[in-house]
């Protein structure tokens, strides 16, 4: 007789009660424990994970400060170990690492010895490229196993990862990757998504070029090429070592605040911030953020046949997300390509099949997403026997409550009886979730459940007080490992302090509008800054005008994304043209292309208007937040100030589109 299921959450609680002697009669009071005696949670986070250093640490939290807390001083680790230890038993198991599909249905699956010896082969390559520990590898890649592997082989030798995915144009990744000075770049030629090949041979060479640093050059060579790039290494030659020394490499014990990546995520103002993150950081928050997530190793008993997919990019964290089900010791399946197969003829079942053809158990992806799948009219049944399927991720925008019902309802049609959610919200900025879910605790479509562990999360009102059953800025009021050692080239951590720090000294400001319920439930009402967030991906507002304003018919540009609960994000550009120039068809595809090209497809505007003028301050700053607070329906005594206006008569073009019949039905279902 199989022996029932137990929750990761409910394993951690009953090893606190049976080593530690630790007992919690309610999820809150193990909540405000894990952000109250912060050197005894995330001690027995260490200890239940089973970490483990060759030189002993002096103690947990040695600074309690934002930014700046020291975590775990003396220990060593390594992503890539955390990963590698799973090798011989999921083996043993018959468990695989990875399972992979494309568009063209192409079915790929790797094993775990396999995986170990790939990652060492390419890490040996990597070193004999001159890549030294602290060294940036860059990476402009796909959502394909190669590019798993190739960070495994940068955090083997305690290089600095940092990937951009190939949907991305030259200037949005030289505007990334020159900031970190790359010793070496891994790039795929080509690409096949929305149903149609795309090279990118002609990308790659302008990247080697733009990017003075790159010493060699690593490509994925693949059929959608148009040219064959010179390079000094392919990947079919850099995965093909299985001699001595790759059976013998181990990856190098780093210390628990060495850099393991560079993420990216924009401001409205200068270039991309260059996140940094350290190995032991991100390896702990990882951790407690599985028990919420609740995604255990393939080769248990209790989680036997784990396999773990969360749709992404490669310039999504959710990205991160999907590789740490390996940390896990879960089968992780991968799928590259469009979710919808093709934007011309999109068909929304494309990763239901999927998800049948490769018995995923657990299936992520953003909340649009699952809004699209619903706007369709598939029947998910159609797709085949989802019965396998335990929990549905979300993320990356508010999930509608009429969505989440309706997804419970087709997989209870498709086979999958008591399918759970795991509504999550966080951000590339610490690379981890703040508020998510939890296996034990009631559901309420279109909420999440609960903060999480270990994460001291607030709603605070305008009066920096936290307030519950109100909408309020998210703030987290303790440190957490994750969050970021500093911003690549940010000299005395001004720009990191400007970013998280300006507004409440000492406090973590995210960005986000977030109530907290009586009940510990809580709802994202999205951003309370004026940065884009398309379905889960960030950009900077500046590297919009940058791609807009560089057409000689644009004198000036303006872009707010609009976020109402229970719908798509809705995104307009206004634009000041010169006189005679008229914003007819041509003119429209001509601002769309070029956001197209030098950003990506993912961030045209959903309408682009012609304005009189652009709203700015005094000091010459475009007025974002205020228009945005305007067009999401407060008015306009309290979201600006005329006095401190450079232009308050332009303001009345804004009012008039805020009255707008369009705008208010999208403003109803957040009312």
């Amino acid at each position: 007789m199989t022996a029932p299921f137990v929750p990761q959450i409910r394993i951690y609680q009953n090893w606190l009660r049976d080593t530690l002697g630790i007992a919690f009669d309610s999820y809150d009071a193990l909540w405000r424990w894990s952000v109250t005696d912060l050197d005894a949670f995330w001690q027995s986070i260490w200890d239940f994970s089973r970490m483990q250093s060759p030189t002993p640490h002096t103690a947990v939290l040695a600074e309690r400060r934002m930014p700046g807390a020291v975590w775990f001083p003396g220990a060593k680790v390594n992503y890539a170990r955390e990963v590698l230890r799973h090798v011989k038993a999921a083996h043993a198991a018959g468990m695989p690492a990875m399972v992979t599909d494309n568009e063209l249905g192409e079915v790929r699956e790797m094993s775990w010895p396999e995986l170990q010896r790939q990652v060492a082969s390419v890490a040996l390559t990597l070193r004999g490229m001159g890549v030294q520990r602290g060294d940036r590898v860059a990476a402009y890649l796909p959502n394909v196993p190669e590019t798993m592997v190739a960070f495994l082989a940068c955090s083997s030798l305690g290089a600095v990862w940092s990937v951009c995915a190939p949907d991305m144009g030259t200037a949005a990744v030289v505007d990334r990757f020159r900031q970190i000075e790359p010793k070496v770049l891994i790039a795929a030629d080509g690409v096949h998504y929305g149903g149609k090949p795309i090279d990118r041979s002609m990308v790659v060479r302008e990247l080697r070029d733009a990017l003075p640093s790159v010493q060699s050059l690593l490509v994925l060579r693949t059929p959608f090429a148009a040219e064959a790039v010179a390079a000094e290494s392919d990947w079919a030659t850099a995965t093909a070592r299985d001699d001595a020394e790759v059976h013998a490499f181990e990856p190098e014990w780093l210390p628990f605040d060495h850099p393991i990546w560079i993420l990216y995520s924009s401001g409205t103002t200068g270039l991309p911030k260059p996140i940094v993150h350290g190995h032991g950081g991100i390896i702990l928050t990882m951790y407690a953020c599985g028990l919420h997530n609740d995604v255990g190793a393939s080769y248990s008993a209790n989680n036997l046949g784990e396999r773990y997919h969360w749709y992404s990019s490669t310039g999504w964290v959710m990205w991160n997300a999907q590789l740490s089900g390996l940390a896990f010791g879960a089968t992780i399946c991968i799928y590259d390509g469009h979710p919808a197969g093709s934007k011309d003829k999109p068909d929304w079942s494309v990763l239901w099949r999927f998800v049948v053809r490769h018995k995923v158990t657990f299936f992520g992806a953003g909340a649009a997403y699952y809004a699209n799948c619903m706007k369709s009219g598939i029947a998910l049944k159609d797709s085949g026997d989802l019965s396998r399927v335990r929990a549905l991720g979300s993320t990356g925008s508010p999930l509608a409550e009429d969505v989440q019902r309706w997804g419970t309802s087709q997989l209870k049609a498709a086979g999958a009886e008591h399918v759970w959610w795991c509504n999550i919200s966080g951000g590339t900025d610490f690379c981890g979730a703040f508020v998510g879910s939890h296996r034990e605790l009631p559901e309420v479509p279109g909420q999440m459940q609960c903060r999480q562990i270990g994460h001291a999360v607030e709603a605070w009102n305008e009066q920096g007080l936290p307030v519950i059953g109100e909408v309020g800025e998210l703030v987290c009021v303790q440190p957490i490992p994750s969050m970021p050692l500093y911003l690549w080239g940010d000299t005395d951590n001004a720009r990191y302090l400007s970013s998280y720090f300006d507004t409440y000294p000492g406090v973590w400001r995210h960005g986000d509008w977030l109530r907290i319920g009586l009940d510990g439930g809580c709802i994202i009402y999205g951003r309370s800054d004026a940065t884009i967030n398309r379905q889960g991906l960030r950009m900077g507002t500046s590297e919009i005008y940058s791609a807009v304003e560089g057409l000689p018919e644009v004198l000036d540009s303006m872009v707010v994304d609009l976020e109402y609960l229970g719908r798509d994000s809705y995104m307009p550009l206004f634009v000041v043209l010169r006189p005679g120039i008229a914003l007819d068809d041509a003119m429209r595809a001509k601002l769309n292309n070029a956001i197209k090209t030098q950003l990506s497809p993912r961030f045209l505007p959903n309408d682009i208007f012609e304005v009189p003028e652009i709203p700015r301050t005094l000091s010459g700053k475009k007025q974002e937040l205020p228009i945005k607070k305007l067009l999401l329906g407060q008015p306009i005594e309290k979201v600006v100030n005329k006095e401190a206006m450079a232009n308050p008569g332009s303001l009345d073009w804004y009012l008039a589109l805020a009255a707008d019949e369009r705008i208010q039905r999208l403003r109803a279902v957040a009312a």
